[in-house]
């Protein structure tokens, strides 16, 4: 009998990214186009040998169908497909471009990522007064995680403090990496004294919009030998996602709903990563992840959920610097969504080639030191679907 399962059966052999950040001189097609060829020159192949893709986009004016991607790359008519799963969208593209050389169709495949928000001008994110349910309303994205923040401070004695150091944290990492939105350090009281958004979430509590794109080329372990990177390419361990109820206030936390101090969505993803993977204890295994941080809070409850420390010492442990770029389990060593902003259909695959990078030695920013495994999260839609990504060095 087969055994189930990607755990070792997909390698990354090329990956790049945009620069990140309101670019208004570029549209989808220089981004997407800047990505890729950018993955292509780092794998040593032409666009000819890509069999399949996989692109990640979520908001329909940035584009429609397999052939938004096939106008801006000319492929030649080859399967493309667009993905859309929330915030997951571009790590649910790279999950099935795995499916893809796992099954023995293409030995040779395009997982990527793209979103151009900027210029559509408007205030938070596109679509929230378009989509969603015609009775049940939907609360704004910092609506949504400022009832997190709140429940936490009262069941964990968490203050905005807290959600503060996250912030600097990751603002700090940002400053080193010359594709990030935002590159300047800042200070606990910048953060503690930034106008407020969605009470007890300030400015720099909330991860910007932004345009940018990424791109990883794929191919199985026994051909990736041939490619570029043939002695430092990166294996896929596993990549889970699990999907939740669009309305958690609603429903009990006892079903598909969330108690707003954990998401169930990342609690289920990352026990499916980690069994496949093999990863008995992440603190210990993993030693650069980047986390899913669209607001401050959410970075404090993934780092709990993914089991990088116990329930309700997220704060203690980031006060204490476990989660430094060089402490025990280095969280968003890029700067995370805090300095790139977040790109809907992108963001899964450049955090994606940014642990790629990292556990290759050849980081853009912050380098982790000797770093073999890496995770990657993201956390969609209200806490809906969350995707967990474990890569390792080759052996």
């Amino acid at each position: 009998m087969a055994v189930k399962g990607i755990k070792d059966k997909v390698a990354i052999i090329g990956c790049d990214a945009t620069k990140y950040g309101e670019l208004w001189d570029k549209g989808r097609e220089d981004l997407l186009f800047e990505a890729t060829q950018g993955a292509l020159k780092d794998a040593g192949i032409k666009k000819e040998e890509i069999e399949a893709v996989w692109a990640g986009i979520y908001y329909y004016f940035t584009g429609m169908s397999g052939a938004t991607v096939e106008d801006i790359l000319r492929l030649d008519g080859i399967p493309i497909t667009r993905v859309e799963n929330y915030c997951a969208s571009g790590m649910d593209a790279f999950r099935n471009a795995c499916f893809g050389v796992v099954s023995g169709a293409y030995d040779v495949v395009l997982a990527c990522g793209v979103e151009k928000l900027m210029d559509e001008g408007s205030s938070g994110l596109p679509g929230f007064k378009i989509f969603g349910h015609p009775v049940l309303p939907l609360p704004s994205a910092p609506a949504m995680f400022s009832m997190a923040a709140t429940r936490c401070f009262h069941e964990f004695g968490w203050t905005k403090e807290d959600l503060a150091r996250v912030a600097v944290k990751n603002h700090d990492n940002g400053s080193y990496h010359p594709k990030a939105h935002f590159r300047s350090k800042i200070t606990i009281e910048q953060a503690m004294k930034a106008p407020m958004i969605a009470d007890p979430l300030g400015r720099f509590d909330c991860c910007a919009m932004s345009d940018g794109a990424a791109s990883l080329i794929l191919t199985r372990p026994e051909l990736a030998e041939s490619y570029a990177h043939a002695d430092d390419y990166i294996v896929v361990k596993s990549n889970q996602i699990s999907a939740r109820t669009n309305f958690p206030w609603y429903v009990p936390p006892n079903g598909p709903g969330a108690d707003f101090t954990s998401f169930p969505s990342t609690v289920k993803a990352a026990k499916l990563a980690y069994k496949e993977a093999g990863i008995t204890n992440p603190r210990k295994e993993i030693e650069a992840a980047e986390v899913h941080d669209c607001f401050t809070i959410t970075e404090l409850i993934n780092d709990q959920d993914l089991q990088f420390c116990d329930r309700g010492m997220a704060a203690e442990e980031l006060k204490n610097g476990t989660f430094n770029w060089d402490g025990e389990t280095a969280i968003n060593p890029s700067g995370g969504l805090k300095s790139f902003g977040h790109p809907i259909g992108s963001t899964g695959c450049r955090m994606l080639q940014e642990i790629t990078k990292q556990l290759q030695g050849r980081a853009e920013g912050r380098q982790v030191p000797d770093a073999k495994i890496g995770l990657c999260h993201n956390l969609g839609g209200a806490f809906s679907v969350a995707s967990v990504t474990i890569l390792g060095q080759r052996d």
